[in-house]
């Protein structure tokens, strides 16, 4: 198994947990990216970088990933499109899509994108909380004691 980072929009406090958690597991944790980001040296962390451009980074984890990999990412169709491939998909907010929830989560996301195109809503998701990012370390947790085994 890898995890894979759709590092771009990720939050840097994920980013150190999953730093952390690479280590700690000696699991090879990929960010992909259309800018270079500061990785800590290890032999567990790299960094893809592709060109910039609408989803190149979420195509590119797609074509690199491998049935039992788990995406790191708070875009519903880069984790639907893991979960098609066998992978699994885990948001910085500690929730893992799965086959049962991610078509309820691509509507919804649909649905809130057409409303804010039409301004009856504005804004996105607030930003991460303490909660939040303790929620995230404990999924990754539970998903790595289970899989890596």
């Amino acid at each position: 198994m890898k995890i894979w980072v759709d590092a771009d929009a990720c939050p840097n406090v994920i980013k150190t947990i999953l730093f952390r958690a690479a280590e700690r597991t000696q699991i090879m944790t990929t960010l992909v990216a259309n800018q270079w980001i500061k990785i800590p040296p290890s032999p567990y962390i790299k960094i893809v970088k592709v060109s910039a451009g609408f989803d190149v980074a979420d195509h590119r984890i797609v074509e690199l990933m491998e049935a039992g990999d788990l995406v790191i990412t708070a875009d519903i169709p880069l984790a639907d499109s893991a979960i098609k491939k066998a992978g699994f998909a885990l948001n910085p907010r500690g929730e893992l899509y799965t086959e049962e929830n991610i078509k309820q989560r691509l509507a919804t996301r649909n649905l809130m994108e057409e409303l804010r195109s039409t301004q009856m809503i504005s804004g996105g998701p607030p930003p991460l909380n303490h909660s939040d990012r303790q929620a995230f370390a404990n999924a990754l947790d539970r998903f790595l004691a289970q899989h890596s085994a």
